[in-house]
C-alpha cells in the first residue's frame, strides 16, 4: 500500500525499549480532560442551532431577514474550511491544552457577545454582533472537532480509546438534539429571548472555567500506549506530505468526507423535503431528533465494541452499507404522502447507522496514518467533509423544481412547494458510491495498533500507587496491504 510506511517501522521500534524499562501509565485526570472537551463541543453545537428552531421570533424581534438567520448558522460551514488548516496545526504544534482553552475562549466569547443586543440598548445594527458572535464560536468549532481523536490517542489506553472518541464526538450532536429541543420551549414570545442566550451562556462559561482551572498539561507525565509515546513524532509539514502519499488515508478521507457531507444536507434540508408531501414542520422536528438520538445510541454500542475487538475496517464498512440502505429509503418514502411511521423508523436508523461509524472513522484515520499526528488525521477528513458538504448542498438544491401541479404542502415558503424527488435520488445515489467506494478499496494495516503490539508487553498503571497491571495486547491486526 502507498504511504507513510517508510518512517513507521523505525517508529514503532522506537518504542520497544519504554515498555521494557518503564512501563505505561493512565492517569484519572484522563477524564476530567474527556469532561471538558464534551462539554464544550455540547456547547459549541447548541451555540449553533440555537437559532434556526425559532428563526421567525428571532427576525421579528431583531428585524432581521430569513437569509441573515439562516447565515447564523452558514457561519459555521464557511469558517470551518479554511481556520480547520490552522486548528490542525495548533492542535499538533502548540498542544491539547492550549487548544482547548482557546476553543474554551473563543466559544465563550462568542456566546456573550451575540448576547450584547439584548444587554445593552440602543444597538443600531444587532445583526453585526450576532454574527460576529457566532463567528468566534465558528472558529472554535474545527478546535472543539478535532480535538477527541487527539485526546483518546494521548491520555487513553489502546481498550479504552475508541470509547474516549465516542462520547467527545457524539457530544456535538448530543448538543443539536438540545437546541432543537430547547429553543422552542424557551422562546414562547420576543421577551424569552434573552433568556434563551442567557441560557446557552452558562454551559459555554462552565467549559471556559473548567478548560482554565483543570486542565494542566497536554500530554501525560507518561504516554498510556506504546502509540501515545510516538504521537505527533512528525512535524506538521511533513505529516501532511504523508497523508498526501497515503492511498488509504485519502480514500477514507474521501469516502467518509462524502458521508459527512450528505448529513450535513440531509439535516439541513430535513423539513424543506418532507412538506412538500404535507408533513408537518413538528414531524420533520420530531424525525430530525429520532435522527440524532438513535445515532448516539449507535456511537455508543459501536464504540464499546469497537474497543473491544479493534474491527474498525468491519465496522466503518457495515456501517456505510446499512446506512446506505436507510439513505435509499428515505429518498423513496420521503417522496410518499401519509407515511409518518416509516420515515420516523428509517431515520431513527439512518442516524444509528451513519452516526455510529463517525468516532471508528476517527479511529480509522489516526491507525492508517500512525505516526502523522492525530490532529491532521482527523482533522483533514472533517476539512473535507465540510467542503463537500457544500458541493453537495448546492447540487441537491440546484436540481429542484417548482411544483406543476397541486400538492398538499405544508411549506411555508409562499412560493409554490419544490420537487426533491431528484436531488433525494441523487443523495441517496451517492451515499451508495462513497461506500461501495470504501468496501472495494480501502485496505490497510493498524499502524498504531502494530507499534503497540511490537511494544509488547506494556504495563499500564494507574494514578493510584501500588497499582499495576499488565493487559494483553489485541490479537487481531488487519495486516493487509
Amino acid at each position: 500500500m502507498a504511504g507513510p510506511a517508510g518512517d513507521w517501522p523505525e517508529a514503532a521500534a522506537a518504542t520497544s525499549a519504554r515498555s521494557v524499562l518503564g512501563g505505561y501509565r493512565t492517569y484519572a485526570r484522563r477524564w476530567v480532560f474527556l469532561l471538558v472537551i464534551s462539554l464544550l463541543s455540547y456547547s459549541n453545537a447548541t451555540l449553533w442551532l440555537s437559532f434556526a428552531p425559532v428563526a421567525d421570533t428571532i427576525a421579528r424581534h431583531f428585524l432581521l431577514s430569513t437569509e441573515q438567520i439562516n447565515w447564523l448558522s452558514l457561519v459555521y460551514l464557511v469558517v470551518s474550511i479554511p481556520s480547520g488548516v490552522v486548528a490542525i496545526w495548533v492542535l499538533d504544534s502548540v498542544g491539547l491544552r492550549w487548544a482547548t482553552t482557546l476553543g474554551a475562549f473563543l466559544n465563550f466569547s462568542g456566546s456573550v457577545i451575540r448576547s450584547i443586543p439584548c444587554m445593552a440598548i440602543g444597538i443600531q445594527d444587532p445583526f453585526v454582533l450576532l454574527l460576529g458572535g457566532q463567528s468566534l464560536c465558528a472558529l472554535a468549532q474545527t478546535l472543539v472537532i478535532f480535538s477527541p481523536a487527539k485526546l483518546a490517542a494521548l491520555w487513553f489506553p489502546e481498550h479504552q480509546r475508541a470509547t474516549a472518541n465516542m462520547i467527545g464526538t457524539m457530544s456535538n450532536p448530543l448538543g443539536i438534539l438540545v437546541a432543537n429541543l430547547l429553543s422552542p420551549i424557551l422562546v414562547k414570545t420576543e421577551e424569552d429571548i434573552p433568556l434563551m442566550l442567557g441560557t446557552y451562556i452558562l454551559p459555554a462559561g462552565l467549559a471556559f472555567l473548567l478548560a482554565t482551572a483543570c486542565l494542566w498539561e497536554s500530554v501525560p507525565p507518561t504516554p498510556p500506549s506504546a502509540g501515545a509515546a510516538q504521537s505527533t513524532s512528525l512535524s506538521f509539514l511533513a505529516g501532511l506530505k504523508l497523508l498526501t502519499r497515503n492511498k488509504a488515508y485519502i480514500i477514507l478521507a474521501v469516502c467518509f468526507g462524502g458521508g459527512i457531507g450528505i448529513f450535513s444536507s440531509f439535516s439541513a434540508l430535513l423539513e424543506q423535503v418532507l412538506c412538500v408531501n404535507g408533513y408537518s414542520s413538528e414531524f420533520a422536528g420530531l424525525c430530525g431528533a429520532f435522527f440524532i438520538a438513535f445515532g448516539v445510541l449507535g456511537a455508543v454500542a459501536l464504540g464499546l465494541y469497537v474497543d473491544r475487538t479493534k474491527h474498525l475496517t468491519e465496522a466503518i464498512k457495515i456501517g456505510l452499507c446499512l446506512t446506505s440502505l436507510a439513505c435509499v429509503a428515505f429518498a423513496v418514502v420521503s417522496q410518499l404522502q401519509g407515511q409518518p411511521v416509516a420515515l420516523a423508523a428509517i431515520c431513527s436508523l439512518l442516524g444509528f447507522f451513519g452516526f455510529s461509524v463517525a468516532p471508528v472513522a476517527m479511529e480509522l484515520a489516526v491507525e492508517c496514518s500512525f505516526p502523522v499526528g492525530e490532529g491532521a488525521a482527523a482533522g483533514l477528513v472533517f476539512v473535507l467533509g465540510q467542503a463537500e458538504g457544500v458541493l453537495i448542498m448546492v447540487l441537491l438544491t440546484s436540481l429542484t423544481v417548482r411544483h406543476a401541479e397541486p400538492s398538499v404542502s405544508t411549506c411555508r415558503d409562499g412560493q409554490g412547494p419544490l420537487d426533491w424527488k431528484v436531488p433525494m435520488l441523487l443523495m441517496a445515489g451517492l451515499c451508495v458510491l462513497f461506500s461501495c467506494l470504501l468496501v472495494l478499496l480501502f485496505h490497510t494495516p493498524y499502524r498504531r495498533l502494530q507499534a503497540e503490539a511490537d511494544a509488547s508487553p506494556s504495563i499500564q498503571e494507574d494514578e493510584r500507587p501500588g497499582t499495576a497491571t499488565t493487559l494483553d495486547h489485541v490479537p487481531y491486526l488487519a495486516a493487509t496491504p
